[in-house]
């Protein structure tokens, strides 16, 4: 490996083992707080994201074929060197993503560190398993036998790993670690908002000893560079987390070639409280939709459907719970709700706001754009917003927002208006219920078209099954199902 990541006119690319210069150079970082430039980042050439792909088939052979126990260690070692790069690394995840401090260090770099450590351990998981014996009589396959058989997981190859803006870490990780533990090579192409945080994380497997060629990282803002990551006749899989839409085309593009896909796309999560619920809980659980990167989360519960006998009563704990949320700097103490990612997506959030407000969705709080104590109108903020008396058929309710904006419909019935309300979305990732009979709770998450469902928590179990119904998404990941989604299952089939 030759010379660091950055280089003397900024970031270089990661390719074949070899920091290197990009072709398209280098264009500016800006930090959604304050609108400084945070650094510069490559733009790679098409051809430099084929080089990266053609490395990765290369460096394949050799990388599935050595012991789980060396791809642990090196997993191991990664993790205990972004430890050490801890405070200066979380610092440039809060500078790139505008994430608050506590989140930027716990649900960024710490996850990512958390992700290394899972799958060291996950390389040592068991990829075969016998299967019962048949006994076959005579005929015109042959003679009579008994029929053993062995399941076997065997690694894709090479997998495109493309990664969202709003968790630079912790997204890049849960792709990358679990694809190398399973014998995969990589090629990474981060989201352009904030790629620096991904670039560290090559600089840890590189110094992790990770052979050359097995990660390679490329980025740049050109939509040919996303392309080439995915149309490479070397690459074998795609792992995409983004927009909905973003990954219709990418599936189409992987269709041509059947290339194999992991895809966790757009959410527009339901939240069911019932007139039992524990109403405080559910305005908890709710309220992370602002809390948690400015509602820059497709898990979050943005969409309340209640039950009419407690929709004044949630709607006022709401709107109370609002006005303790600290709107400010990511660096300050007690800021809550940071800036989102670009102008461009503030402006997208805000024109959702006014679109509600024209389709009849009262406004209970948020809808102007706040002033930020120090910012002297810099920055990319949205405040957080409530919008109430809402029906199923507006686009805010619809529609993936993708901010800290809550919608909320109210219900007259019982179980079954819930349930199609909750289901009438082409969304299907994460929903939730809060009941206090429990067994109604479960009842319902039973009979919800989501891919996940937290009853009476917004919590998640990180060995749970994650992905989703519908436009959600093609896959599961997460835990050992990560593992299975990185890897192909081979027969092998012997006479005894």
């Amino acid at each position: 490996m030759s010379g660091g990541g950055q280089g003397p006119h900024g970031q270089r690319l990661f390719v074949g083992g070899e920091w290197v210069e990009p072709a398209g150079g280098h264009y500016e970082v800006v930090n959604p707080a304050d609108e400084s430039v945070v650094g510069l980042a490559p733009e790679a050439s098409p051809a430099q994201v084929l080089e990266a792909a053609a490395a990765a088939a290369e460096a394949f052979e050799g990388w599935s074929r050595t012991r789980p126990e060396q791809r642990a260690a090196i997993l191991d070692r990664a993790a205990d060197i972004v430890q050490r790069e801890f405070e200066p690394w979380a610092e440039l995840a809060r500078a790139e993503t505008g994430a608050p401090t506590g989140i930027a260090r716990g649900m960024q770099v710490g996850v990512g560190v958390t992700r290394f450590r899972r799958y060291a351990k996950g390389a040592l998981e068991p990829v075969e398993r016998g299967l019962p014996p048949q006994v076959t009589e005579a005929g015109p396959m042959g003679r009579a036998a008994v029929l053993g058989a062995l399941e076997v997981r065997q690694p894709v190859g090479v997998v495109t790993c493309i990664t969202s803006y709003n968790n630079p870490w912790a997204n890049a990780a849960g792709k990358v670690a679990p694809a190398l533990a399973m014998g995969n090579t990589v090629v990474v192409k981060p989201a352009p908002q904030d790629p620096l945080s991904v670039f560290r994380m090559a600089e840890a497997l590189a110094e992790a000893g990770v052979p050359r060629g097995v990660v390679n990282v490329v980025g740049g803002q050109a939509v040919e560079v996303g392309e080439a990551a995915v149309a490479s006749p070397h690459v074998d899989m795609v792992s995409f987390t983004g927009s909905t839409a973003v990954g219709q085309r990418i599936a189409e593009v992987c269709g041509r070639s059947m290339k194999r896909q992991l895809m966790e796309l757009g959410g527009k999560g339901a939240a069911v409280v019932f007139e039992d619920a524990d109403l405080d809980a559910a305005v908890a659980g709710i309220g992370t939709t602002f809390s948690f990167y400015s509602g820059q989360i497709c898990t979050a519960p943005t969409r309340v459907i209640v039950h009419r006998s407690v929709y004044a009563q949630l709607v006022g704990k709401l709107t109370a719970y609002l006005g303790h949320m600290k709107v400010g700097d990511p660096a300050a103490r007690g800021t809550v709700v940071g800036p989102v990612i670009s102008a461009a997506h503030r402006d997208r959030v805000e024109a959702y706001v006014e679109l509600g407000r024209k389709e009849g969705a009262r406004l209970a709080y948020g809808g102007a754009r706040p002033v930020v104590e120090g910012a002297s109108g810099r920055g990319f903020y949205v405040a957080p917003t409530l919008l109430v008396d809402c029906t199923g058929d507006m686009r805010v309710v619809r529609e993936e927002i993708f901010g800290p904006v809550v919608v909320v419909v109210p219900f007259e019935g019982g179980e079954d208006e819930a349930v199609a309300l909750a289901n009438d979305s082409d969304y299907g990732l994460l929903s939730y219920v809060w009941s206090g009979d429990v067994a109604r709770a479960f009842r319902v998450a039973r009979r919800l078209r989501a891919g996940g469902v937290g009853v009476n928590t917004i919590g998640r179990n990180m060995e749970a099954p994650f992905g989703g119904f519908k436009r959600s998404g093609v896959g599961r990941d997460v835990g050992s199902y990560a593992l299975h989604a990185y890897s192909e299952v081979q027969s092998i089939v012997w006479a005894g």
